[in-house]
């Protein structure tokens, strides 16, 4: 059960700092120029890290589903914890840099 507890912590942690990231975001959306090179830069970042997080989540999933189809199955909370983890490191990574920047 400690497994389900780690992985209910890490949806949180992954919702908080997914919040936080967007409101940094949105906040310099508001205050810098859109053409400005900062802007350019983070919007270029925002949609390869999440481009790179969903190739990785996807990878994940295809390895469960192969694992599933020569019957080595894992639990579904250690498969979810895989499948998160890529956003939760990215998630947790800009909610710091973002908010160390002012």
């Amino acid at each position: 059960m400690l497994d389900v507890w780690k992985l209910s912590v890490m949806a949180f942690e992954l919702w908080t700092t997914s919040f936080s990231t967007i409101v940094m975001r949105n906040g310099l959306w508001q205050t810098q120029s859109p053409t400005s090179a900062r802007m350019l830069k983070e919007n270029q970042r925002m949609v390869t890290e999440k481009l790179e997080a969903g190739m990785e989540t996807g990878f994940e999933i295809q390895k469960a589903m192969l694992h599933m189809a020569f019957g080595q199955t894992a639990p579904w909370w250690i498969t979810s914890r895989r499948t998160m983890t890529p956003y939760h490191r990215r998630s947790s990574a800009n909610s710091r840099r973002l908010s160390r920047q002012r």
